[in-house]
């Protein structure tokens, strides 16, 4: 079994432990009876999105009545949504490094106080493709910072420290050949570049500011192709540095909602992005059902 390992010596010495984005407590709830079964945790940026994830997860196992209602875990803050079927966690991690970095530092406590084992962390997303056909799935091979380098840079009592942002390669294998075998959507393994921002930091022209030409625009997604990137996201970074540091296996699987070498708005309809969205969730639910012995 391989359990949650905790980079924190000081997490020892305290009574309780308040995790205050999620209104959760190890005096108030039991952890282990809470939270001990769970073996995969799907991450990902829209709390109704992940509320759906789970009512789709529940239905996939046979674990979950149609309609069936799945109450908000952490109800007592409007931070984050967390919902629980079977060995299955589904947890909101809003926009941007700073949101989501925030959220798995709570969560891997969590699954460190409930004792959990063998767990598997994956987050599913909608991230921008550069050169894939839209609706396009991504796993990502390793996350890159807007310069292309596999790293995280993050700065700790003032100075700058650097984090590997290497993920899962037998993972991200295993879901290669799970979408290989649901044949419904077009998937490829490339890299995955991480950004602070959604506009001037991934090169769009429609923002309030911007101060660059089309030409240079295109020039760099180009070069983010050549150097291997396929997508454009804002959490990766910090989700593949925190689940490396603490030994977790994880992986990122993203839906390309356009390609930006073509444009910057998203202008599919309703309905077209609505079953994009989908397709992350289809394929993790295949691979949590496969792991299960449930295909």
């Amino acid at each position: 079994e391989k359990f949650i390992h905790l980079c924190n010596p000081h997490l020892e010495k305290m009574k309780e432990d308040i995790l205050y984005h999620f209104a959760l407590g190890t005096g108030t709830h039991d952890f282990p009876t809470l939270f001990g079964d769970v073996k995969f945790v799907c991450v990902g940026g829209s709390p109704s999105r992940m509320k759906a994830f789970i009512a789709y997860i529940a239905e996939e196992l046979g674990l979950g009545s149609p309609g069936c209602d799945y109450p908000n875990i952490c109800a007592g803050t409007d931070r984050y949504a967390m919902y629980k079927v079977g060995p299955v966690l589904s947890v909101s991690h809003g926009m941007g490094i700073p949101s989501i970095s925030i959220m798995l530092h709570e969560l891997i406590k969590l699954l460190y106080h409930a004792k959990c084992s063998d767990i598997t962390i994956i987050r599913i997303g909608t991230s921008g493709g550069i050169g894939l056909e839209p609706g396009s799935v991504v796993i990502t091979r390793q996350s890159v910072d807007a310069t292309f380098k596999p790293q995280l840079e993050q700065v700790v009592l003032g100075k700058t420290v650097i984090r590997s942002t290497n993920l899962d390669e037998q993972l991200a294998k295993e879901l290669m050949q799970c979408s290989k075998e649901i044949g419904q959507f077009n998937t490829v393994i490339g890299n995955t570049m991480c950004t602070l921002d959604f506009y001037e930091g991934q090169g769009r022209l429609d923002g309030a500011i911007c101060l660059y030409n089309e030409e240079e625009k295109l020039q760099y997604l180009k070069n983010a192709y050549d150097s291997g990137v396929r997508n454009i996201e804002m959490e990766s970074s910090v989700f593949a540095a925190m689940c490396n540091l603490s030994g977790v296996k994880a992986a990122v699987v993203c839906v390309t909602l356009l390609n930006r070498l073509e444009g910057d708005q998203i202008s599919s309809s309703h309905d077209v992005l609505v079953e994009y969205q989908q397709r992350p969730q289809k394929l993790v639910g295949y691979f949590i059902k496969k792991s299960l012995g449930k295909v």
